[in-house]
């Protein structure tokens, strides 16, 4: 009986080995230079799929891509941008944390991932990943996750904080793109503090470097009004209206055109 029960569990540890042994040479298989080519090409359609805004698409040539390298980190990055575009922000979310457990100073996965998590108003998980962004020192565009998480900080109505992060941004890069956007959050904090004067300069800048914005704009005629100023603010509404017609903004400043005749 001994002899009879030795040999079943001798079987059993080799159905284990073989097993185990089938798995990691599966895994394995993954790992040649063959498929990292094949992955490769996938990921680069894939890519340019997601310029080209094409989601569906992107998504269908990344699935394949994480066929051939699964544990491929810049795969599950643009498989999070590709779900994020189909709207799937959960998806995004696991692709995301996916990218960052295969590579923790991915800085990138980061700061989208803290978008995500501000977007679905968790400021202080997204200040969290903007700051893991920021720890890497070879990041190349450590503007992005400082003004995001000046946005983060604005929206707990910490403006101290808030500035701290939008001047550093500045200081990196004062010729970001951000900065239209960063003169107008600027203007924002001191036009909730009741500071009018200070937000004007900053939104006269904003509009200044991109006079499209047409917030920007509205924003600047609302504090022209808070100072008496109907001419400037007449102005100001005028080009809301001239650039955005349809928009909320555009539909207040015609609003605000009309009480001004």
């Amino acid at each position: 009986m001994l002899k009879i029960y030795l040999m079943k569990l001798n079987i059993n540890k080799f159905k284990i080995f073989a097993v185990c042994s089938v798995f990691f040479l599966c895994l394995a298989c993954t790992n040649t230079p063959w498929h990292k080519q094949q992955a490769e090409l996938f990921l680069n359609k894939g890519i340019s799929l997601i310029e080209l805004g094409q989601y569906n698409n992107a998504l269908k040539e990344l699935l394949e891509a994480e066929k051939y390298s699964p544990n491929y980190y810049k795969i599950h990055y643009f498989l999070g941008i590709a779900y994020h575009g189909k709207d799937m922000k959960e998806k995004a979310i696991e692709e995301f944390q996916e990218a960052i457990s295969l590579k923790d100073d991915y800085s990138e996965a980061h700061n989208y991932l803290g978008t995500l998590y501000l977007d679905k108003g968790l400021a202080d998980k997204a200040i969290e990943e903007f700051d893991k962004a920021l720890a890497n020192p070879v990041y190349d565009t450590p503007v992005m996750p400082l003004y995001n998480a000046g946005l983060a900080y604005y929206s707990k109505k910490d403006y101290s904080k808030a500035l701290t992060k939008f001047h550093e941004a500045l200081q990196i890069n004062p010729k970001t793109v951000y900065e239209p956007q960063i003169e107008k959050n600027i203007g924002l904090i001191y036009f909730d503090q009741s500071n009018i004067e200070e937000a004007i300069q900053h939104f006269a800048k904003s509009v200044e470097l991109n006079p499209n914005l047409y917030d920007a704009q509205f924003l600047l005629g609302e504090c022209y009004l808070k100072i008496k100023n109907k001419e400037k603010a007449k102005k100001a509404f005028q080009n809301v209206v001239k650039l955005s017609p349809q928009s909320s903004f555009g539909q207040r400043a015609k609003n605000y055109l009309q009480s001004l005749k």
